[in-house]
């Protein structure tokens, strides 16, 4: 025991003063590199969450109301990605503003993959152009994720309107200034701005009623209180097959597959051109892994022989490009339309 207290060697080789000191420099050792295995680990875990995305449901919010072509589109994809993945991707309706209420929803989400929505041309691309201050900056306050469809608008117009074709309708509006109405899912959509490419290049008068999405538009346009509507194909084509309402053109470049006998308005219009489009965007934030990992399995959704004919069947092409594509190609489409807003009058000042 003396040995012990006196300093000197123990059983051992060690006294206990000298014992404590190696001891003391083992344990900032280990604890270092305790920490380094945990942060290891923790990186680890993150990248397994990640790649193993989505972990549980995940929201996919939907910019305009339901029952329009587009949120009939988004919850076909949303199927086909509850099949792949074996998780719940349940739509949520966020409407109003032309797409503007939801676009906020989606940039103030956390940006953890458990939200994801619609990112379409008319708050991302249009938009900017018509509203001076935006609540939302879609350079920089938002993930590009992936190309999900295109598809062009189709005009038409309700039984009572005495026009059969573009010509007909056209020198029934010169006939009559300001006395027709056309209907869109609010200011600032492609349904509005076709409206207003119309008028421009035919030279023709006729009012806008902006509505807080497609669905009720077309029930007012049912109900004849408006007279036409220049709307995404998927509902204007179901209603024109079931004779609800006249189809007269589509506002594609082309003729569209799924209505060959209709006309394409640059038929009568040479240069008419506007097709909608809709992508999966997320909060800005995300991480790119998990970026990726949707994007890849959003191609594979899209490629889907029951997605592709699903898609066709109400008018619209998928449509898949990479996140960085996406980003770009949003840039470029706000440089076309901003000059065809300013030409229509709907910049709001």
């Amino acid at each position: 025991m003396s040995g012990q207290t006196g300093g000197k060697p123990d059983q051992g080789g060690f006294t206990m003063k000298d014992q404590a000191r190696p001891l003391g420099r083992l344990s900032r050792r280990a604890f270092g590199q305790a920490s380094a295995m945990l942060g290891a680990a923790g990186f680890t875990g993150a990248q397994a969450q990640t790649a193993s995305w989505p972990l549980g449901s995940t929201r996919f919010i939907g910019v305009f109301p339901p029952g329009g072509g587009t949120d009939i589109i988004s919850r076909i994809w949303c199927q086909k990605m509850t099949e792949l993945t074996q998780q719940s991707f349940i739509v949520e309706n966020r409407a109003g503003s032309a797409g503007n209420v939801g676009t906020e929803a989606i940039a103030r989400s956390a940006p953890d993959g458990r939200t994801i929505g619609l990112g379409s041309i008319a708050p991302l691309a249009i938009a900017p152009s018509i509203y001076p201050r935006l609540p939302y900056d879609p350079a920089k306050d938002f993930t590009y994720i992936a190309g999900l469809w295109q598809l062009p608008n189709m005009l038409v117009v309700h039984n009572d309107v005495p026009a059969h074709s573009v010509p007909e309708l056209i020198a029934l509006l010169k006939a009559n200034p300001g006395r027709y109405t056309f209907a869109s899912s609010g200011s600032g959509t492609t349904v509005h701005l076709s409206g207003e490419m119309f008028k421009v290049m035919a030279g023709v008068d006729m009012l806008h009623v902006p509505y807080r999405g497609g669905a009720p538009a077309h029930i007012d346009l049912l109900a004849g209180r408006v007279h036409m509507i220049f709307d995404n194909i998927p509902q204007a084509l179901a209603e024109a097959r079931e004779g609800k309402v006249r189809a007269l053109a589509v506002t594609g470049a082309r003729r569209s597959p799924q209505a060959p006998d209709v006309p394409a308005m640059a038929e009568f219009l040479p240069g008419f051109e506007l097709t909608s489009w809709g992508s999966v965007i997320g909060p800005a934030g995300m991480p790119p892994a998990m970026v990726e990992r949707i994007s890849q399995l959003a191609k594979r959704a899209l490629e889907s022989p029951d997605t592709i004919r699903l898609f066709e069947d109400n008018g619209a092409t998928p449509w898949w490009t990479s996140p960085e594509d996406l980003a770009a190609f949003r840039v470029r489409n706000e440089a076309i339309f901003a000059p065809l807003v300013r030409a229509s009058g709907a910049r709001v000042d």
